[in-house]
């Protein structure tokens, strides 16, 4: 089966998407970084303007859900405040990349990234949800994460430019790097179509230039997870969901210096030590750190079923991966699990390792029925 159509762009902090709560804001923050200051500030702009709420999202950006259109902004106003939108409108949604969460100062990441916000402008106009993925640390994070074109490290250590949806990509110098980047998006604006708009299908269906298939990655990183980092605490939020109110009271007491986001759900206190707190996940054998779900009714308008309560009363009793969706699209993990709940008219459909919109095993299934059949996978 084919996944059904889910929206055709991400909001941001500009152009804002309406959900069942208000508008949803997405901030992204430069080099996935807040000063102390910034998280602050951000947490009170989410109380003034909009439902308290904060979203960590799969790009490793913040949304402020429950935004009133008449408050927008005055939103903007303080995110601008803030150094928050320091970009062109017109610039701004395409700064659509992740960053290794682990750079320093000057170093090759932290350089590439500059670079390829300098020369954004330079890109073609590619559609809206493309992005990048600077993954230039010792090893890659980001295979499982959603990005076009990708900068990584070959096991010698070279810089590497690829295609995503190929195991192969091309060597090149630092200093070509931002070029090599423009050159593949023009070769795949191309080559794509109104149904191949990203480029893991494209590459699926159209051969890439040989030069560009020519040199393994570097073998994937280990995971990051809850506990102490060289750079400071990791806190994880279940869902991704976090409470302005707890997130400020918990970076102030922590005397933190800055918040470095991440893609899964988790985000870096700098210079913190880790905190006991049941606010935030701090270990790694909590089972909420193998549960995705999405927002769900009400807050969808296209889902038909609660998920996140459910998903937190279900998540004890996971053996495995465990997704719950409002609906057969399938935003908080659009791709393969081990056990999938898709929502379906206000009952659920059961989906063994498979993406929501597969075929399911069981259909109409009602909540309370649904821990016993959930442990036994």
């Amino acid at each position: 089966m084919t996944r059904p159509n889910a929206k055709g762009w991400c909001p941001g902090a500009y152009h804002p998407m309406m959900s069942g709560d208000g508008l949803v804001v997405r901030v992204r923050p430069v080099l996935t970084r807040l000063e102390q200051s910034q998280v602050l500030g951000i947490c009170v702009a989410a109380q003034d303007f909009g439902s308290g709420i904060i979203d960590l999202t799969s790009r490793a950006n913040l949304q402020i859900r429950g935004v009133q259109k008449q408050n927008h902004n005055a939103l903007l106003q303080r995110l601008n405040s803030l150094d928050l939108v320091p970009d062109d409108p017109a610039l701004e949604s395409r700064r659509n990349f992740l960053i290794s969460p682990f750079w320093k100062k000057g170093d090759l990441t932290h350089r590439l990234a500059q670079a390829l916000t300098a020369r954004l402008c330079e890109m073609p106009k590619l559609p809206p949800k493309v992005g990048f993925a600077i993954d230039t640390g010792t090893a890659p994070m980001f295979l499982n994460d959603s990005a076009d074109f990708r900068l990584e490290r070959t096991p010698s250590g070279e810089l590497l430019v690829r295609a995503d949806g190929m195991t192969r990509g091309h060597i090149v110098a630092e200093d070509e790097a931002i070029n090599a980047l423009i050159e593949m998006a023009h070769w795949f604006n191309e080559n794509r179509t109104d149904t191949l708009k990203r480029m893991a299908p494209l590459t699926a269906k159209k051969v890439l230039p040989v030069q560009w298939q020519g040199t393994l990655r570097a073998a994937p990183a280990s995971e990051l997870t809850p506990g102490m980092h060289e750079l400071g605490a990791v806190y994880g939020a279940a869902f991704g969901k976090i409470e302005a109110s707890r997130l400020s009271n918990l970076i102030s007491s922590t005397g933190a210096n800055a918040m470095r986001i991440t893609p899964w759900r988790l985000f870096i206190f700098e210079g913190a030590d880790l905190t006991d707190t049941t606010d935030f996940i701090t270990g790694v054998a909590d089972p909420l750190l193998r549960v995705d779900a999405c927002p769900g009714a009400p807050l969808c308008e296209t889902a038909t079923v609660k998920t996140r309560g459910l998903a937190r009363e279900l998540a004890p009793f996971v053996k495995r991966d465990l997704h719950v969706s409002g609906c057969a699209k399938g935003c908080a993990r659009p791709r393969r699990c081990a056990v999938t709940l898709v929502g379906n008219a206000g009952t659920f459909d059961l989906v063994h390792d498979g993406a929501p919109w597969d075929e399911p095993v069981q259909t109409g299934m009602m909540p309370g029925t649904l821990k016993d059949c959930i442990g036994e996978n």
